[in-house]
């Protein structure tokens, strides 16, 4: 049989509570199609608030909406009955938060963050593979889009670092 993808609960279903609204990424992840790369776009404009912040009220915030999407995505999962429904796009949020922490400024820096966590996130090259099959419930969920964020963080870095120290692009 083959594998059929969940339908897309009703938009009046995530908007009438709150921890629907935030696991769907403030609707984003309603999108028909790529919701992880809409919920993804949908942080952009939270990361922009949040980037003149210092770098411990940064790494703060990253582990608080953690620690708060482990029960977001736990909770909208156990409503809808589908353990990772494509839909819940909070992980999306915390993983390119983490993707970006210490990011350089500027546009062409967000785009490559972008890209990098997008592709780590879609691709998922082991060991957020392992992880992603393993480990269940709201934390399971969480848990692959934060190693996702964590090698597209050490890539933006190096990148960054390669660009310094040689002036690579």
């Amino acid at each position: 049989m083959a594998y059929q993808r969940p339908k897309m609960p009703p938009a009046k279903q995530v908007f009438s509570d709150w921890r629907m609204l935030l696991a769907f990424g403030f609707g984003s992840g309603l999108a028909r199609v790529m919701p992880g790369t809409f919920g993804t776009l949908a942080a952009v404009p939270f990361y922009l608030l949040m980037q003149s912040l210092p770098l411990w009220a940064y790494a703060a915030v990253i582990v608080v909406t953690w620690l708060v999407g482990n029960y977001l995505c736990s909770y909208a999962a156990d409503k809808l009955g589908v353990h990772d429904h494509g839909g819940i796009v909070w992980d999306e949020f915390v993983g390119f938060w983490l993707t970006m922490f210490a990011a350089p400024t500027g546009w062409l820096w967000l785009l490559i963050g972008f890209v990098l966590f997008r592709f780590f996130d879609m691709l998922k090259p082991w060991p957020i593979s392992w992880l992603d099959r393993h480990v269940k419930g709201g934390s399971g969920i969480m848990i692959d889009d934060i190693a996702a964020g964590l090698m597209a963080f050490l890539c933006l870095q190096g990148l960054h670092y390669a660009h310094v120290s040689s002036g690579f692009f």
